[in-house]
């Protein structure tokens, strides 16, 4: 089963998806936690520290060849992986990237979109981006904007595919995110009959 995680940054998607692969673990269930990172915080960081501006194009050009390296392998190895697979971030949110630069989501990544499996389930963390903002400044590891924020919310929510996302409430505290993620996979585990009565126990 392969549930994909989008949001922007500070919604907390890494920790819940952490914590729910924990949860299946504990279960009973083989679980796998695969990150689909594009390289962004450190293409940022070296910006800042070099004083060099990132052209938008060149940015997103290095990030795609980076994250679709990423999805690929990731993909490959949950074709092989008996059991849940959660992806921390995907193609989608490179697409939401490219709003924020003001850049069209051209032909190649969503042509992989259609060819990749479709995931079971693909979990977006909706959080108000004032509130994604204060999360980021507390942690202190990268550097974001409310407008930045703003754009790339917007930018998920113009997907083609968002519409059919499941959307979870991610303001919350880390444990109600969490339950809120363990409800969706159990959910779409039920219905796609991948719950079988020996593997019952909810992922709690």
């Amino acid at each position: 089963m392969l549930i994909v995680l989008t949001g922007i940054d500070g919604a907390g998607k890494t920790t819940a998806a952490r914590g729910a692969v924990e949860a299946a673990r504990r279960a009973g269930s083989k679980a796998l936690l695969l990150r689909n990172h594009a390289g962004r915080r450190n293409l940022t960081q070296w910006s800042a520290r070099t004083g060099v501006p990132l052209n938008p194009h060149l940015a997103d050009a290095l990030e795609t060849v980076i994250r679709t390296f990423n999805v690929l392998v990731s993909h490959a190895r949950a074709h092989t992986f008996p059991g849940l697979v959660v992806m921390d971030r995907h193609l989608y949110c490179q697409l939401g990237l490219r709003s924020v630069r003001g850049l069209r989501h051209g032909r190649f990544v969503p042509w992989l979109l259609r060819r990749l499996p479709a995931p079971d389930l693909v979990i977006h963390f909706d959080i108000a981006p004032e509130q994604a903002l204060e999360r980021i400044l507390l942690r202190g590891t990268d550097t974001e904007t409310l407008e930045e924020l703003t754009a790339l919310s917007d930018g998920y929510r113009a997907l083609p595919e968002y519409p059919d996302f499941h959307r979870i409430d991610a303001g919350g505290a880390p444990d109600e995110v969490l339950d809120a993620l363990t409800d969706a996979i159990n959910g779409a585990a039920a219905g796609a009959g991948w719950i079988s009565a020996k593997q019952s126990t909810p992922l709690r």
